[in-house]
């Protein structure tokens, strides 16, 4: 009896709550693709259709990620999560909701009323939280039509979820956790060739680690099933991913007026998820000895308390967000919350402190990439000092090495999930298509952010010597870029870039207020005074009318100014305030239906961006205009993927980029609010300091110089060669 009191005090928690979220009459915003669970680049499913019950969930990638659930309500069964079994009627949905932590479906039908919620512990103050690979299931139901009714329910998931091919043998094994408020049973899938770390690359799934299907003990049944066959029991040896399912059918109950509710918990522990400089790193929750067990018992004990606390979460920031842009800005974040956190990985480094990896999703697989985690930052930055300083320590790291020869800062760390140094362009080797302005440029801003929001420089000071460094690069290079590449490296190189120039003046004067804020009033003032009289040529230099242009050698041309924002975040004061108005009086007359272009070579754009952009005058009514057609593009497009970035402004159709933290960016128009800045990142409970050096790289020797180091020549046989050929010194 204790045991169902303990189970009735678990679930109810969340039914009220789930139900109240609802009440919502806001401006409707259909995601592109609806995110159920959302941690990282490999434990991410989302459901690609209007109806849950549309279309099978899938990985971002597009590879099939199989959840199925079915409802039967007094013996007649109905799908409410899949497009499988299709004989199986669906229930009707009536409504689909996304918050930041939260993901919420509602069906009616056959006199019971079911919310089924997807929480995510999203809770950027506490990485310790934040980096918990669990995912929360819960039904709630409740009678309709004043009489009871006999429901069960069962919830799928494919051990696709646990390969990187759906032909990959898997096995798995049912595993006992003992828990309060309740014991669990978790059935657990992986593959059977455990391939650590073995993979990198863009179209790539886990294959190594666990995925664990949880519910309460004596509420419901466990089992591995085959795909459209019955109970296997135990999984047989070999068995293909995309054929064996984890399983759990939920014992019968009674649904009448009071709402009753039960929770399953979907968890993926990949024990080694980042390898940064040749070492393996675990994720940051396992930091201190965890195990899966470990996981499973804090994540049903927290569950309670976790609930409210999203739910109070969810509700304060979708106020901030509307108080800040308005009530479709608001969806807008709302929904690239999650995709931001769930594009990267909190991981340990040495010492036991959280440090975070990008994935620069459906590009090239880049990690750490500079100039993807400078969009992505303002989500970051608004959330405290832990987790914006938790991606700049491995990369400034890496930054100040021998391995890093150039004087203007790298681009990226290597090829998720692989850290081991910079893969793009000339890599470490030459300065063939690297982004030296951008990179530079990026760093020095975002140093500039962590200590506007610190009010000190000190994290700076960790680097000083390296950030001197590159202020000089800019201080030569900056103003009028040479033929490179930026951010929009899909563009095309392009020389004069007038908004690459805007970002190495802001950068310079960032460095000037960290020179200032460290009591170096003589280089402050010597780089102020640079940066005023860079920003005054540029005024002068990029006018071409009623806009500025794109190069400073190209009249008849503009572009999107979105790297000026740090001149009003930082409170630069470096341009007239006119540039802002000018330059937006010319995108509100020129933007197409769904969004600003980003320049006038094409009609694309990109999504981030164009959130910077309506930013610039501090206007509301201006900002609204600029996202408005954002928010439309979202709901129009035809492309049901997870929320891309790059998209046609004329047919809101995606060129490319799906599932990327750069959409983090839509936080930019909350950094402008400093109470509500510094209120959201003093709740930085995780406190990280002390960070690792980076790891030292094991000792190469020499035995043959390859031939990026020494020409050299190769002899191959097509015959067996004589005896001895293995030993030193052999030579036919």
């Amino acid at each position: 009896m204790k045991l169902k009191l303990c189970l009735a005090s678990l679930v109810l928690t969340g039914g009220g709550s789930s139900l109240q979220a609802q009440v919502d009459s806001s401006p409707a915003l259909r995601p592109p693709a609806v995110p159920l669970v959302a941690h990282d680049p490999y434990f991410s499913i989302w459901s690609p259709a209007d109806k849950l019950t549309d279309a099978d969930t899938a990985h971002w990638t597009g590879k099939q990620h199989r959840l199925n659930s079915a409802v039967t309500i007094d013996g007649k069964s109905f799908r409410v999560m899949g497009a499988e079994p299709a004989a199986t009627p669906a229930l009707p949905q009536t409504r689909v909701e996304v918050l930041p932590t939260r993901t919420i479906y509602s069906f009616e039908g056959a006199g019971v009323a079911l919310t089924l919620t997807f929480l995510t512990p999203a809770l950027p103050g506490d990485i310790d939280l934040l980096s918990r690979p669990v995912t929360y299931v819960t039904y709630d139901f409740h009678a309709t039509d004043g009489v009871k009714h006999n429901v069960t329910f069962n919830f799928d998931a494919s051990a696709e979820l646990a390969v990187n091919n759906g032909p990959q043998k898997v096995a798995g094994s049912l595993l006992e956790v003992k828990a309060q408020p309740a014991d669990l049973v978790a059935v657990k899938v992986g593959a059977v060739d455990q391939a650590v770390l073995a993979k990198k690359g863009d179209d790539i799934r886990i294959d190594w680690g666990y995925l664990y299907l949880a519910a309460p003990k004596g509420q419901a049944k466990h089992a591995y099933t085959l795909r459209n066959r019955d109970s296997a029991g135990d999984l047989p040896e070999g068995v293909a991913g995309d054929s064996a399912v984890a399983s759990v059918s939920f014992n019968s109950f009674e649904v009448a007026a009071k709402p009753v509710s039960r929770l399953l918990m979907l968890a993926y522990d990949d024990e080694y998820s980042i390898q940064y400089m040749k070492k393996n790193l675990r994720p940051f929750w396992r930091r201190n000895g965890w195990e899966a067990t470990d996981l499973l018992k804090a994540a049903v004990g927290d569950y309670a308390s976790l609930q409210k606390r999203c739910v109070a979460f969810d509700t304060e920031l979708m106020a901030d967000l509307t108080n800040a842009g308005g009530e479709k800005y608001a969806k807008i974040g709302a929904l690239a919350f999650r995709h931001c956190f769930a594009a990267g990985k909190f991981v340990a480094d040495a010492n036991g402190q959280p440090i975070s990896f990008c994935k620069e999703n459906n590009s090239n697989g880049c990690i750490g990439t500079y100039d993807v985690f400078y969009p992505m930052a303002p989500q970051f930055l608004l959330f405290g000092p832990s987790v914006a300083k938790s991606f700049l320590v491995p990369f400034m790291n890496y930054a100040i090495s021998d391995r890093w020869k150039f004087p203007f800062a790298p681009h990226d760390l290597g090829t998720y999930p692989l850290a081991n140094g910079q893969v793009y362009g000339g890599g470490e080797r030459s300065e063939r298509d690297q982004m030296p302005v951008e990179e530079s440029g990026n760093v020095m801003l975002l140093m500039g952010a962590i200590a506007q929001m610190e009010g000190n420089a000190d994290f700076a000071g960790l680097y000083w010597p390296q950030l001197e460094k590159w202020a000089e690069y800019l201080k030569e290079k900056g103003f009028d870029p040479e033929n490179q590449l930026c951010t929009d490296d899909f563009a095309g190189h392009l020389a004069h870039n007038v908004n690459l120039s805007a970002k190495a003046i802001c950068a310079l004067g960032s460095f000037a207020k960290l020179c200032e804020m460290r009591g170096d009033k003589v280089k402050s003032a010597e780089y102020f005074k640079l940066a005023r009289e860079f920003a005054a040529r540029w005024v002068k230099e990029a006018d071409d009318g009623e806009k500025f242009r794109l190069a400073f050698d190209r009249p008849g041309t503009w572009s999107q100014k979105y790297n000026l924002m740090w001149d009003n975040v930082l409170d630069l004061k470096l341009f007239p305030a006119e540039v802002f108005r000018k330059e937006m009086a010319f995108y509100k007359k020129t933007q197409g239906r769904y969004g600003l272009a980003l320049d006038n070579r094409e009609p694309y754009t990109k999504l981030d961006w164009i959130i910077w952009t309506a930013s610039l005058t501090e206007n509301r009514a201006d900002f609204e205009e600029l996202v408005n057609p954002v928010h439309k593009y979202l709901n129009a497009t035809p492309d049901r993927t997870p929320m891309a970035d790059w998209y046609q402004t004329k047919s809101s159709q995606i060129v490319g980029f799906k599932a990327r933290p750069v959409v983090g960016g839509v936080f930019a128009q909350m950094l402008y609010d400093k109470a509500v800045w510094k209120k959201w990142a003093s709740r930085d409970v995780t406190k990280a300091s002390n960070w690792a050096p980076m790891p030292a790289l094991p000792k190469v020797t020499v035995i043959v110089p390859a031939a990026d180091s020494k020409p050299a020549r190769w002899s191959y046989v097509t015959d067996k060669p004589a005896t001895g050929w293995e030993a030193p010194g052999f030579d036919d």
